[in-house]
């Protein structure tokens, strides 16, 4: 009697738990579907006969990179052409709000059907837009500017054309550009129509001037190459001491920059003793691509840029070396006046690490003026900087430097 009863119990509760599958409303399931890679939200129609064509309630389509390698790994990356990707944006029954195109090397999709995609999209409420193209560069037609209700915008190795009516995307809070070259326009006439723009990044692309970012007052996660900024002197590729703090007072939201000094050079730079304003109040997050540790500018900018920002958490510095080097005596000499204060730092990596002397005072100084400090974590450009003689008597600097915090540790990392 009690093993009928158990039966009948796992029977009722399996009937119960279909009930539940079978009866889902469909705003839950296109919420439950979107949150799955697209290969297992298709298998949901094996779930049940009605839930044979639920997956084309989806209204994100993400054939990314990691979808691709799926199919490579399967052997059926043939799959992934033209015709199947139509058959797919055909069977998806209502609004499509996000798109993600990954294009990989061995692939070549027309830009016609590309572009047909996209005029499709613009009328399906389209409001995130992916094309990652690891191909030739494909020229997309301007529909992509009439998605007015577009939010996120990334395109990677493309060219753009601007319509004659282009108003501008008011609803774009993220807008990410890499390799895009414009055919009429610049991105200064997307950002200068994007008012709501939270977060921008670009690299390989045309000049671009600050007073057209400064306009982005809601900006708060900026990637800034300063060799695209029209104040840069084009012949030398200098900037000038002024610009960085510029920067700061234009954007006081900004909470996560990253400033890329690759084919620049800083010059004129000079820490003050008296800073009458804090640049970026807001500022958590800093990352500083390509830093020459054998100039004093541009040493002297880094202690500059930890000061204006008092409320930083996380820095990360990757590094450059040229043959001239400033004497660490001598710019110990030009800080001494200066006090970190970093109440709220409390991670720091430095990446391609060669042990000089500025680097060591930079990680003195941190050491000394962190007292939340977590963790500094150097990553030497070979494992040859802490090798031998030398390497030992940088090890030995890091252990006898005072630390403003009892718990900070400084990881070496190397193979």
């Amino acid at each position: 009697m009690k093993m009928k009863l158990a039966r009948s119990t796992h029977k009722a509760s399996k009937v119960v738990l279909e009930d539940v599958i079978n009866s889902m409303p469909d705003n839950v399931v296109t919420n439950i579907l979107d949150r799955l890679p697209i290969q297992y939200a298709v298998r949901t129609a094996i779930l049940s006969k009605k839930w044979r064509f639920k997956w084309n309630m989806l209204t994100h389509l993400v054939l990314d990179g990691k979808f691709y390698e799926y199919l490579v790994r399967l052997g059926i990356e043939n799959w992934y052409d033209v015709r199947n990707i139509n058959r797919l944006l055909l069977h998806l029954k209502g609004p499509i709000t996000k798109f993600v195109l990954y294009i990989p090397n061995d692939k070549v999709f027309d830009v016609d059907d590309i572009n047909t995609w996209v005029m499709f999209l613009s009328r399906k409420g389209l409001k995130e837009f992916t094309l990652k193209n690891m191909h030739v560069t494909p020229k997309l037609s301007s529909h992509i500017f009439s998605c007015v209700n577009l939010e996120n915008l990334t395109l990677h190795n493309c060219s753009l054309c601007y319509p004659p009516t282009f108003c501008g995307l008011p609803n774009l809070l993220c807008l990410d550009l890499y390799r895009v070259a414009f055919e009429n326009g610049s991105l200064g006439e997307i950002i200068i129509r994007s008012p709501s723009l939270e977060i921008l990044k670009f690299n390989h692309i045309g000049k671009i001037k600050l007073v057209e970012i400064a306009k982005l007052k809601n900006l708060k996660n900026l990637l800034l190459p300063l060799c695209l900024l029209g104040q840069t002197i084009i012949k030398s590729s200098l900037i000038t001491s002024s610009l960085i703090p510029d920067i700061g007072s234009y954007l006081p939201n900004l909470q996560v920059l990253f400033l890329d000094f690759q084919n620049c050079v800083l010059f004129g730079y000079s820490v003050s003793r008296k800073r009458v304003s804090t640049s970026f109040p807001c500022l958590k997050s800093l990352t500083l691509h390509q830093i020459n540790f054998s100039s004093e500018d541009n040493l002297l900018f880094v202690f500059e840029m930890i000061l204006y920002s008092p409320k930083l958490q996380s820095l990360l510095i990757t590094a450059k070396h040229y043959d001239a080097v400033t004497s660490s005596a001598f710019l110990s000499s030009k800080l001494n006046h200066i006090k970190m204060g970093l109440a709220q730092l409390r991670n720091v990596v430095l990446q391609s690490f060669q042990g000089s002397e500025n680097e060591i005072l930079l990680v003195k100084k941190l050491l000394a003026g962190s007292p939340s400090l977590k963790n500094i974590g150097i990553y030497p450009k070979s494992s040859e900087v802490f090798g031998g003689d030398n390497g030992k008597l940088i090890f030995t600097k890091l252990l006898k430097f005072h630390r403003a915090s009892p718990t900070a540790e400084v990881d070496i990392y190397w193979s």
